[in-house]
């Protein structure tokens, strides 16, 4: 469906505002000639405003160039609810600055890491001369970025420590985050994004950001430009000519994922546009796939969800009474958003043509980083959306304690409105648990009602928590993903709780449905068994080894099939439903079954 919408709109001949910025951007990213004809044509002006990199003071000037156009490098900046006063829009700063997955990428010492560091440094010297760079000149310039960004890494806090939103959580004043970087001038930096009046900033990893500045005493003016023209070419170089975006595949997809040929062009695109004009695109795409008794349905669901979440909290044995009554305001006030924003992105100061693609991108780019900058300060906007509405997946976000469903994700195999409760409820209902349940697991739970990072838990209470939940990462760390690799209990943690819980939850929610029902079997299964039929089919995938491996290093999720018999083997009613003998790997025993929610 997604490709037609882009077809027609870059071939309407009358198009209105939101059709044609979707037309004009799929046809210049589309437009292959036009594209392998420039080259690196396109980049000439912001390669040459590098190569002015002269001083210290430079580096802040071309940090900030670069971040305005959305290009990583050095650290991330945006707005974010304050995550202790969540009516408050305020600046976030964190580590980042990186062009492999993750810190640890750089400081493990097994010889498949050093082989990919090796490829990583090849890859980039490819890619400089493909800009123009003599192989001499390649190769030295992509030592020095890789010496550069693995000072950057060593002083990056891992992915689990990142979890910890208290840890993560440090508000500065500007003197102080100056005190802290003395080398960094933050008010150039701040003028030269359009963020000059700030006062304060969530400092996410305060160690982190003195390693950019340590590096602006210790690494010459010739290596910042190296470092700085990669994240430019890094960044762009999908949107550039066939050379570049070979060059860039051949690491990022088959390197890094396995993935033996790319996907075809319109769908590359097709991710560009929803990735940085989403709302333009979802309005065209829910106005031809999201009926208005979709919505209804999945309404009816989350409220079905909803009660039988407050049921088990109001039943379980191991929480207090101050902790269940605090767990259940939150429950409450839990917001929901079904389909897509009451209020759509205004895109009209977004200038978007059929020429240059690259440039396209960069504009997007700039028009999003300046929306983001424009929220700092201001009343926070409860109707804005984190995922565009043909995305398929959902969230729970902790500062606005709200669940998402965006209309991508409300289509097989996740909802059919045509369904019977089982299948939805095994499938939809199971998700719709899943993100009720981030409100409480071990991340959410430090969240009050309101949104606001607050302990609102009994020292008992947690206690209790903290002690089931460790179950949960012992059960996920015996998991082996590939060869010796292990699934990380701890980096998983929060996503194998929301499984757990979710359908869990979404069970209770079918049972409380077919109450009094007679059980009529389908293709000669019960509700019950199509219910862990269902769930089970939304996490049937296949991985690629260099895939998975990259899946159990970075990711919060663990790999697929472990989010089906890690959660099951936990649960009596899926024994029941299929008569799965005590002692069976499928039936854990009672002193390593786990239930938390």
């Amino acid at each position: 469906m997604l490709h037609g919408i882009l077809e027609r709109a870059a071939a309407a001949t009358k198009p209105g505002l939101i059709e044609k910025l979707v037309g004009d951007f799929y046809a210049s990213g589309t437009n292959v000639a036009a594209i392998d004809a420039q080259g690196a044509e396109p980049l000439r002006t912001e390669l040459a405003a590098i190569g002015s990199v002269r001083a210290p003071a430079d580096v802040t000037a071309e940090a900030a160039r670069l971040h305005r156009l959305g290009i990583g490098a050095c650290f991330t900046i945006g707005s974010e609810l304050d995550p202790k006063n969540s009516a408050s829009v305020i600046t976030g700063v964190g580590q980042g600055g990186l062009g492999l997955p993750e810190r640890d990428y750089y400081v493990r010492d097994d010889e498949a890491s050093k082989k990919l560091r090796a490829q990583y440094v090849a890859h980039m010297a490819r890619i400089f001369v493909l800009a123009g760079d003599t192989e001499a000149e390649a190769q030295a310039e992509s030592r020095a970025v890789m010496a550069l960004e693995t000072a950057l890494a060593t002083a990056s806090r891992t992915a689990v420590a990142l979890r910890d939103p208290v840890a993560n959580y440090h508000r500065l004043t500007l003197a102080e985050i100056g005190r802290l970087t003395p080398r960094f001038d933050w008010g150039a930096y701040l003028t030269g994004i359009g963020l000059p009046a700030i006062q304060v900033a969530d400092v996410g990893q305060p160690k982190y950001l003195q390693a950019p500045d340590a590096q602006i005493g210790a690494t010459s003016a010739a290596d910042w430009r190296s470092y700085f023209r990669w994240h430019l070419l890094h960044d762009c170089a999908p949107y550039l000519s066939t050379p570049f975006v070979e060059e860039n595949f051949a690491f990022y997809g088959n390197a890094l994922t396995g993935a033996p040929q790319m996907r075809e062009r319109w769908k590359r695109v097709l991710v560009s546009i929803d990735a940085m004009a989403g709302e333009a695109l979802g309005q065209l795409y829910v106005a031809e796939a999201f009926p208005p008794e979709a919505k209804a349905r999945m309404l009816v669901l989350v409220g079905n969800l909803r009660s039988a979440l407050r049921d088990r909290i109001g039943r379980l044995d191991w929480m207090d009474e101050p902790t269940r009554a605090a767990a259940l305001k939150k429950l409450e006030l839990l917001g929901v958003k079904v389909g897509y924003p009451d209020k759509w992105i205004d895109y009209s100061a977004l200038s978007i043509d059929r020429g240059t693609y690259v440039l396209n991108v960069l504009r997007a780019n700039e028009f999003n980083f300046r929306r983001d900058l424009e929220k700092i300060g201001k009343p926070v906007d409860r109707t804005a959306w984190g995922i565009t509405a043909p995305t398929v997946d959902a969230y729970y976000d902790p500062s606005m304690n709200e669940i998402v469903f965006p209309a991508g994700i409300l289509q097989p195999p996740f909802f059919d409105k045509d369904a019977d409760d089982a299948v939805n409820y095994g499938a939809i209902g199971s998700i719709i648990g899943h993100e009720m349940t981030h409100g409480f697991d071990d991340q959410g739970r430090q969240y009050d009602g309101h949104g606001n990072l607050s302990d609102w838990w009994t020292p008992e209470s947690a206690k209790r928590f903290k002690e089931r939940s460790s179950g949960i990462v012992r059960q996920f760390n015996g998991y082996v993903a590939i060869g010796d690799l292990h699934v990380n209990g701890e980096l998983t943690l929060g996503e194998n709780i929301a499984d757990l819980g979710g359908v869990t939850i979404a069970y209770a929610a079918l049972a409380k449905a077919l109450a009094g029902v007679p059980s009529e079997k389908i293709g000669g299964f019960t509700p019950q068994q199509r219910f862990f039929l269902s769930y089970a089919n939304c996490w049937h995938t296949n991985w690629r080894p260099e895939a998975l491996r990259l899946l159990v290093n970075t990711n919060p999720h663990s790999p697929s099939r472990f989010r089906v018999i890690g959660p099951l083997s936990n649960l009596d009613e899926f024994a029941e439903a299929f008569g799965v003998p005590v002692g069976s790997p499928m039936r854990r025993s009672g002193a390593d079954r786990v239930t938390i929610w």
